[in-house]
């Protein structure tokens, strides 16, 4: 039997990640976006790519959870594919600490009990609390700057830009058509309208995030801002979140001696610039972190509007013929995998009934 047509609006994360599936599972498949490849002002370049189900289990629930911990089995072998093909991928399965200063230990109890409280019994043996002479021999930067930790074990991070950029080149190599730069103008059984014009595919999927308010009104943009920086003076092992009172600050570590920080959360669908309010928060909490930041060289300041449901759930559902993969919040990386694979599933079953 003929493997299926698929069209795909939206090449973010969610769309371009299922393309690739797709097409590996030899499917024919259109990827439709309004913006070009390279685009960077996108909720998934501008993301931190911080992979951790359990730090993230404090803000969400076990639905995000479950996706969470089936993606990590997922991306080893994701990356894996790509390497094979010459495409490497930073990627660190090294765990995350969670540090506080002192006046903030009460923040770090508090998000220990939720962990606590909310962990499955098979993982709470991925929770280790570190005392100071432990949280030095994990970290070496940290050592001395902070009495306790925690170390949540199995947790990572990826370089979102690479990841994107791999999936470009073999969305391409695999054969994709990939309309970019052309307005999507409707997604809908049968065909999808981009540029003016009408394309026919065997099954449609909207992956445009918060562009698909128009067929989805319960979707929300919600603001995130992200710095990024470059340090030779820190050298740090694993993602890091440090808490505090009215955010958590997280220090993802990148290839070249650069840091992706960020934390903001703004109930906002403004798309301009970073505020200087964030950025002055941002950077004065990663000087809290070591003062050897203070030095760094800003390379990038960027905002995004993350795709959010009211439940905060990402979500893969069918309405109206079309498929639907949007929601993915401020889990995005975390859960990506899992859901496209769901998906996966779900296109190629639909192709026998």
């Amino acid at each position: 039997m003929n493997k299926p047509h698929i069209g795909i609006a939206g090449a973010g994360l969610a769309g371009r990640t299922l393309a690739w599936r797709l097409l590996r599972a030899g499917c024919r498949v259109s990827l439709f976006d309004a913006r070009a490849r390279g685009d960077l002002a996108t909720a998934s370049m501008t993301a931190a790519a911080m992979l951790s189900p359990l730090a993230e289990l404090a803000v969400s629930d076990d639905t995000v959870f479950a996706l969470g911990q089936r993606s990590m089995q997922l991306w080893p072998q994701w990356i894996a594919e790509l390497a094979a093909e010459g495409l490497p991928v930073y990627f660190r399965q090294e765990g995350t600490l969670v540090v506080a200063h002192a006046p903030d230990q009460s923040s770090l109890a508090h998000f220990t009990g939720l962990l606590q409280h909310k962990l499955p019994e098979a993982a709470r043996a991925q929770v280790h609390m570190l005392d100071a002479a432990a949280l030095a021999r994990a970290e070496p930067a940290l050592a001395g700057r902070f009495a306790k930790g925690l170390l949540l074990d199995g947790e990572g991070q990826l370089a979102n830009d690479q990841w994107m950029a791999a999936l470009a080149v073999e969305i391409d190599r695999l054969g994709g058509r990939w309309l970019e730069g052309q307005a999507v103008d409707a997604v809908e059984d049968g065909h999808i309208e981009c540029g003016g014009q009408n394309y026919s595919v065997d099954m449609a999927v909207d992956a445009r995030g918060v562009g698909a308010k128009g067929a989805w009104p319960q979707l929300r943009g919600v603001r995130g801002e992200v710095l990024t920086v470059e340090s030779d003076g820190v050298s740090l092992q694993r993602p890091v979140r440090l808490m505090h009172p009215r955010y958590q600050l997280y220090v993802a570590p990148r290839p070249n001696h650069r840091f992706v920080v960020g934390a903001t959360e703004l109930e906002s669908e403004d798309t301009g610039p970073v505020t200087l309010r964030s950025t002055l928060e941002l950077g004065s909490a990663l000087h809290s972190l070591h003062p050897a930041f203070g030095e760094a060289r800003v390379v990038r300041l960027a905002a995004a509007l993350r795709p959010a449901l009211d439940d905060h759930r990402p979500t893969v559902q069918r309405r109206g013929g079309v498929w639907h993969i949007n929601g993915l919040y401020r889990h995005g990386y975390l859960c990506a995998p899992a859901l496209v694979e769901d998906l996966v599933h779900q296109l190629l079953g639909q192709q026998h009934e």
